[in-house]
């Protein structure tokens, strides 16, 4: 990391409390923007401030007329994680009361329905040609499939190297994940042949370090690339959307893929206090809770399997309402 991004009178403080994040296994790069923006914050307004004042924390936390609550909220809550690391080092600084700032609505994950996969999936197939992003119709099939049945998140899907996906035995070799956490994802023997074509097409000479959705010069995908790409299928397959930040979001195939698991399973009678720590590791959670919240949303979507749910798993399955889980 950089030792000279910071130049207000917390410069230094700022930048021992991102690497002791980072050591602590968080990328912390969202937050690492907002704590940029809150230097330049007191480079203009507080240069010579002493300490983490009341009147600076708040000045800070003060919303922006084109601003989002959630945005807010945001800044709010690194801005008091940052607080809390200087008061534990004994030194002078306000803490923000814990929900100070009410958070907007919170988005609920949207389930896809089996159709509405079946069209999305078609409408990648169809994807053509095009000279600016030569591999598009090629990689996008590939890409959203891959997202859906590994339950991928989008940045472990367009940040995969070649060498990272195992086409004699089907598995993902997904590093440095959330929380630098790294594991192995089987593929489905289907997803598996559709990705030996696509290598034979896209890979033939390719380095091992490349990326397996490579750009023309060999980049991997952009975020905003894909989210394009997204919306553009999901109006040619007929699924609303809410617009921007109402979904349905990419990140819903990692949470519709979860659901339709832990559908099937207790369908089929299976025991889901074995099934949800296999869950946990194949989705890459850190925390039993971020699966467990996934019996909650099973048990809304499918309430034909509510009782069941309820009756045997009451005491894992937490409301929606509570906790913050991820989103990215």
């Amino acid at each position: 990391m950089n030792k000279n991004n910071y130049h207000g009178p917390f410069k230094t403080d700022i930048q021992n409390f991102l690497e002791v994040k980072q050591a602590l296994g968080y990328k912390y790069l969202t937050e690492a923007s907002h704590l940029k923006r809150f230097d330049r914050f007191t480079v203009e307004n507080y240069n010579s401030a002493k300490a983490l004042t009341k009147e600076i924390v708040m000045k800070w936390c003060t919303k922006k007329t084109y601003e989002k609550q959630e945005n807010l909220c945001a800044r709010a809550s690194v801005i008091r994680q940052f607080a809390i690391y200087l008061d534990n080092l004994g030194m002078n600084a306000y803490v923000i009361p814990k929900n100070h700032f009410k958070s907007g609505e919170k988005y609920v994950s949207y389930i896809y329905t089996d159709t509405e996969l079946q069209f999305f999936f078609m409408e990648t197939d169809k994807c053509h040609y095009c000279s600016q992003c030569p591999y598009r119709h090629l990689l996008m099939p590939i890409l959203f499939r891959m997202i859906y049945s590994c339950g991928l998140r989008v940045s472990e899907a367009r940040l995969l190297k070649v060498q990272e996906v195992d086409l004699n035995n089907g598995i993902l070799t997904i590093n440095q994940s959330k929380k630098d956490n790294s594991r192995l994802v089987p593929m489905t023997d289907e997803l598996t042949k559709k990705c030996q074509a696509y290598s034979k097409q896209v890979h033939c000479s390719s380095n091992v370090e490349g990326y397996f959705f490579p750009t023309t010069d060999d980049r991997p995908l952009t975020s905003g690339n894909i989210y394009k790409n997204f919306r553009k299928f999901l109006w040619k397959a007929g699924i609303s959307h809410g617009g921007r930040g109402s979904g349905p979001r990419i990140h819903d195939f990692r949470h519709s893929f979860a659901v339709h698991c832990l559908k099937k399973w207790s369908v089929e009678g299976k025991d889901l206090m074995t099934w949800l720590p296999i869950l946990r590791v194949y989705l890459g959670h850190d925390s039993f809770d971020e699966t467990a919240y996934y019996l909650r949303l099973t048990a809304d979507v499918f309430p034909q399997i509510t009782f069941k749910l309820e009756q045997t798993y009451s005491d894992l399955i937490p409301l929606i309402e509570g906790g913050v889980y991820e989103t990215y």
